[in-house]
């Protein structure tokens, strides 16, 4: 059940305690002001079909609380403990009045993000600049403006690492082990009898034995790999044996250590090291190994993402945790810019990957200038313009300062949290916080131009 408000209160409405007095200057109420808070509650309370039961937390108090976390980079228990404790935040969250206990249980979080879905964030973030670039909502695509071209979308992908150990496939054996030990004890507490042999000192030592040596050879992993399934293989079927007799445990687990055996038994009889959907965290069985070719980490275990970046702001436009070739987006990205803007952009900016010939084929159609070297030989009759190059590489660059800033700042350089759909949200509200963040410092400069007028001169190149 979820019961709307009246309205988001203004800063005068903010009831305070005798002696605290909240400033409309204060950060967190500018940034309250750039969120239409109004807009995002009514598509919120779509999400409660029921008119009966507990009433859930306001969007804002659920929201604002996300913001603050990604913000400020804190844990959920620190994040009800900063509300608490600061009139400011409590303000921006929509609260009536300041009070000086907690908000909410910290374990709400996990309900907010499991409730604010990514695809939910993306369009938060889609509202947030519509009310920045001063924009009503639809956009009216059929126009006297369609063939005209206009704007610069620049397109890039990137990966948002998770919080895992590097995996290691005798780790992952004698984890996935230990695991099947732990399932066999619980279910023999429920059937009793003579306890299955799981020969789990001897797996100890052996394990030890193969990862504490400094230098391992390709024959000693090889065989440590080997001993380790087998040990894995015969507690499986101890566990299939309790299942057949009508004994249950906890099936999920059960299948991610069965598919994680497949693999690494097909690995290991073929001698190859990748394999489909490849396991590398039992605890989080959907994050994929990403080639990203990096000279500072070849491969990375995440979401990979594209993002496209638009008169400054910075949108997620394709998310997934399997490896995908981020040029199959790209007419797709261009189509939703048409959707957005009324037309097509004059220019797209991005990486050599995105030039094959179905997509430099579109932009040509539409009039478009795809940036980069044109494919095949390089023609004796034709004469390169390098200050245009140059000014795409230079112009590029802002989809780069755009994933720095998120991943320094805004935590999407590592994702804590475990569950797929909670990861996939943390990630979309790095985006939009990063988003928020802009608008907040494009305000503050334009104030503070307004009040010296003599840096007028640096306006474009502060705001912009």
């Amino acid at each position: 059940m979820y019961k709307k408000r009246d309205g988001q209160i203004g800063i005068e409405d903010f009831g305070q305690e005798a002696g605290v007095k909240l400033s409309p200057d204060n950060r967190w109420v500018k940034k309250s002001e750039t969120i239409p808070w109004n807009e995002i509650e009514e598509k919120y309370a779509k999400l409660f079909k029921g008119k009966s039961g507990n009433v859930a937390k306001p969007l804002q108090l659920a929201l604002g609380a996300l913001i603050i976390q990604s913000e400020r980079g804190i844990s959920d228990e620190e994040t009800a403990l900063q509300i608490m404790e600061t009139p400011a935040l409590q303000y921006f969250c929509g609260l009536p009045k300041y009070e000086e206990k907690l908000p909410f249980d910290p374990s709400l979080m996990v309900h907010f993000r499991k409730r604010l879905t990514k695809e939910i964030m993306i369009e938060i973030n889609e509202l947030v600049i519509d009310k920045a670039l001063g924009k009503g909502g639809d956009t009216d695509t059929d126009n006297d403006n369609d063939n005209q071209n206009g704007g610069t979308l620049i397109v890039d992908a990137t990966c948002a690492p998770q919080n895992i150990k590097y995996p290691q496939d005798v780790e992952l054996l004698n984890e996935a082990r230990e695991k099947t030990e732990e399932i066999i004890d619980n279910l023999h507490e429920k059937a009793g009898g003579d306890k299955p042999r799981t020969y789990r000192e001897k797996a100890r030592r052996d394990y030890l034995k193969t990862v504490r040596k400094r230098k391992k050879t390709k024959k000693e992993i090889r065989k440590g790999i080997g001993k380790q399934l087998g040990y894995l293989r015969r507690n499986l079927e101890h566990i299939e044996r309790y299942i057949q007799e009508g004994l249950k445990c906890d099936f999920i687990l059960l299948e991610t250590l069965k598919r994680l055996y497949e693999q690494q038994l097909f690995m290991h009889q073929n001698r190859v090291h990748s394999v489909p959907n490849r396991i590398v965290s039992i605890s989080q069985p959907h994050v994929r190994p990403i080639v990203r070719g990096k000279a500072k980490a070849p491969v990375e275990f995440g979401a990979k993402l594209d993002i496209s970046v638009a008169e400054g702001f910075t949108r997620i436009e394709h998310i997934s945790y399997e490896a995908y070739n981020e040029a199959e987006n790209l007419q797709d990205i261009i189509e939703r810019y048409r959707e957005r803007e009324g037309h097509y952009p004059e220019r797209v900016l991005a990486d050599k990957i995105y030039r094959n010939r179905d997509n430099l084929s579109f932009c040509k159609e539409r009039g478009i200038r795809l940036s980069g070297p044109a494919l095949g030989r390089p023609k004796k009759d034709v004469t390169r313009d390098k200050k245009q190059e140059y000014e795409d590489i230079c112009d590029r660059v802002e989809v780069e300062r755009a994933y720095s800033l998120a991943k320094r700042k805004y935590g999407l350089g590592l994702i804590r949290t475990r569950l797929s759909e909670t990861s996939l949200s943390v990630i979309s509200l790095a985006i939009l916080v990063m988003n928020i963040a802009k608008i907040f410092c494009a305000d503050f400069w334009l104030a503070l131009l307004s009040i010296f007028p003599r840096f007028v001169f640096l306006k474009w190149e502060i705001v912009q």
